[in-house]
């Protein structure tokens, strides 16, 4: 059953670092968006963790957790899912957003397996960098820039 109710969902595979993690929380709670983490994490979101970092928005983040990426389509069987990556050549803008959309962000230190990206191109998309002196952007700054533009999009900010 596709999820309609939310414009966006936000997804982050297999994150590694709790900070970026708590930063993508915040601005899905504040635009009301779910996030879903897919794999394994590299920290805990146990109550006495995320006290202890003091998220305080924590209660108002819809959070969902899947055990892998099939999963994950599988609970948005209506979605379509976009990959960001540095290692692509299509833009985020390029794209023309839908309501029940997905921006799937990678691990930090990795990103996405190159299997993955081959096999998803039509759904892989890049935020551009001026120069080449850093190999990608934050996570937590990608998914703003993401979240952002899709909500633009769809007409959603005000």
């Amino acid at each position: 059953m596709e999820d309609c109710t939310h414009p966006i969902h936000v997804a982050l595979y297999k994150p590694e670092i709790h900070p970026n993690a708590g930063n993508i929380a915040r601005l899905c709670a504040a635009n009301a968006l779910p996030l879903h983490l897919v794999g394994n994490l590299g920290f805990r979101i146990d109550e006495r963790s995320v006290r202890r970092a003091g998220l305080d928005y924590w209660p108002f983040v819809d959070l969902r957790r899947e055990k892998d990426l099939h999963e994950l389509k599988s609970v948005l069987p209506g979605s379509r899912l976009f990959y960001f990556s540095a290692r692509t050549g299509r833009l985020y803008t390029d794209i023309k957003y839908k309501i029940g959309d997905c921006l799937v962000f990678g691990p930090e230190s990795s990103g996405f397996p190159e299997d993955l990206l081959s096999a998803n191109q039509d759904y892989t998309v890049r935020i551009p960098m001026r120069t080449e002196n850093v190999r990608s952007l934050n996570l937590s700054t990608a998914a703003g820039i993401a979240v952002y533009e899709a909500l633009r999009q769809l007409n959603l900010l005000s």
